[in-house]
Order: C-alpha cells, then sequence, then structure tokens
C-alpha cells in the first residue's frame, strides 16, 4: 500500500489569461484526475464571465472542484480555502487518486495550500465593511498611509496595490492593536504528499494581446448585464475586481453620480468613466497590469518550473 508521499499534486500557476485552463484539462486527463481550483474569484457563483470559470464544454470534461462553490455574501478568506482544500485533497487520495491537478492564478490560495497560513485573528466583519467603504470612497492610498504607521514591516512586503491585502492588514493592526507582521512566524507547514508546481508562461506580446482579446470576448458574452446583477453587492470585497469595478464606475457615471467637472487630463487618476469604451480600455490596462504582479509574485518562488506556451 502506498503512502501519501508517493502520491503527487501538480499545480498548475500562472498569469490570468495563458492558457491555464486548457493545459489544466490536458493534465487532468493524463492523470485521470479532477481539478482542483484556486482561484479565488471563480468560487463565487454569481460571477463567471468576469471571472473567467471555465465553459460548459469544459467543466463537462473534467470534474471541477471550488468553481461557483460559495457566494460573494460570505467572506471567505486563504484560510477557509486552506482546510477545505486539504480536505478535499486527502479524501481524494484516499479514494485511490495518485495524482491531483489543482489549477489556477491566486497566488496567496496557492502558498495557503503549500506552506499553510500562520494564525491570524478572525475577521472582524463590521470592521472589514468599514474598510472596505473608505476603501471604495477613499481609495487604497488613503489606507495604505494608515498601513505605513502602523505595521511599516507589513506595508513594505504585501502587495499594497492590492486594495484587499492592505484592508486585511489593516483590519488586524486596528483589530488587535498589534502589527499584522507580528502574527506572522515564517514556519512552514509539511504536506504528506508531493507537490510539483508548473508555471504557464508566453511572449509578452502574446499575453497582452491575449488579454485584450478576452476583455473584448467578455463583453460579447454579457458581462455589463453580469455586472449589473451584482450591482447591490459592489461593495462586497469579492466585487473589488478587475473587470467589475471599471463598469461600476461607469454605472455610476451614467447615473450623474460623478462628474467631468474639474477633472483634466494631466490630473492624477483615471478620471470618470464616462462611456463602455473607456471601461473596456481601463479593464484591459487593469488586467495587464494583474498580469504582470502575477508573473512577478511567482518569478520568486525558485520551485516552480516554468514552460512557455
Amino acid at each position: 500500500m502506498k503512502t501519501k508521499m508517493s502520491k503527487k499534486l501538480i499545480i498548475i500557476l500562472g498569469p490570468t489569461a495563458v492558457g491555464k485552463t486548457d493545459y489544466s484539462i490536458e493534465t487532468a486527463l493524463k492523470y485521470d484526475s479532477p481539478i482542483i481550483s484556486c482561484d479565488s474569484r471563480q468560487i463565487y457563483r454569481e460571477m463567471s464571465i468576469g471571472t473567467a470559470v471555465p465553459s460548459a464544454e469544459q467543466l463537462a470534461a473534467v470534474q471541477h472542484y471550488f468553481i461557483h462553490s460559495h457566494t460573494v455574501t460570505e467572506l471567505y478568506t486563504a484560510g477557509k480555502y486552506e482546510l477545505e482544500a486539504l480536505n478535499l485533497i486527502n479524501r481524494l487520495f484516499d479514494e485511490g487518486h495518485e495524482t491531483l491537478v489543482m489549477a489556477g492564478g491566486s497566488g496567496f490560495y496557492v502558498d495557503a495550500l503549500v506552506n499553510g497560513l500562520d494564525d491570524f485573528p478572525s475577521a472582524d466583519l463590521e470592521l472589514r465593511n468599514e474598510l472596505m467603504a473608505r476603501l471604495k470612497e477613499e481609495g487604497v492610498e488613503s489606507l495604505r498611509a494608515q498601513l505605513h504607521k502602523l505595521d511599516p514591516q507589513s506595508y513594505n512586503v504585501i502587495d499594497i496595490a492590492n486594495g484587499q491585502r492592505v484592508v486585511r492588514a489593516l483590519e488586524v493592526c486596528l483589530m488587535t492593536g498589534k502589527p499584522f507582521s507580528s502574527f506572522k512566524t515564517n514556519q512552514l507547514k509539511k504536506r504528506d504528499f508531493e507537490i510539483e508546481k508548473i508555471g504557464l508562461t508566453r511572449p509578452r506580446d502574446v499575453l497582452y494581446d491575449r488579454i485584450n482579446r478576452r476583455v473584448i470576448q467578455m463583453i460579447d458574452d454579457g458581462l455589463v448585464e453580469e455586472v449589473r446583477s451584482v450591482e447591490q453587492y459592489r461593495n462586497l470585497a469579492a466585487l473589488q475586481t478587475v473587470g467589475y469595478k471599471e463598469i461600476f464606475d461607469w454605472f455610476d457615471y451614467e447615473a450623474g453620480l460623478v462628474s467631468t467637472e474639474g477633472w483634466g487630463p494631466t490630473m492624477p487618476g483615471d478620471g470618470p468613466v464616462t462611456s463602455l469604451d473607456r471601461a473596456v480600455e481601463l479593464i484591459q490596462r487593469n488586467t495587464r497590469h494583474y498580469a504582470k504582479r502575477q508573473l512577478s509574485y511567482w518569478k520568486r518562488d525558485k520551485d516552480i518550473r516554468w514552460l512557455e506556451l
């Protein structure tokens, strides 16, 4: 009888739009494995088009887990993902799988699964909502300045362009009176199965063209209507997502909630989103920036075997 250490989890990762879905399906079929998603947005059942959930045909080809498994109204964290994903992986190994396939681009989820998370305090929902409202009204700069004052160490290491990461770190500081960084022990948790990480990449011009074309396809597939259907949840953490934020801003302009008065091209920021075309342009740009941040994040991991498609 084989031990779990003789069993393997293959993690397929890489930037958005690189082609993880097709590659992971091909790999899963090779090993007769389901696919365990590690995408922090595809878990939400209210979001499909803007999160590039696999198509019906792709979902039918291989069983997927953590796709449309939760609702946007649930406060879902990387810590919860670590527990739920580990329980699933252990169950699937016990059922006889020798190799399992995981795929996605959410670095924090992958790190939680591979290395484990430190024991941070549970989220305070009221404080979280208050900080998310500030994020929307004041922008991330105000929250970053407060985090820098309360916890300069975290400010220097987390992705401060990611509003949700800033909110979480600031939330812990305010809730406990201690720096967020003080809860990090950097002690890796051992897993009783082998882990292989495969990183997918493409030439930058090819990747950026794929991103631009995919955004256009999302609009054609009904992204505007999908965003309108979740507008009541726009202040929740799940909706602070590229592809949704920009269209919400366009809705605000169309409703007369924002004005172009007093704004000029030399001023900081993107200014009002005055048309769908402008929203599309911003989604494409912000998605390219996100892909660049994903690659920068992954390149620090020396255990990843990179494969150019």
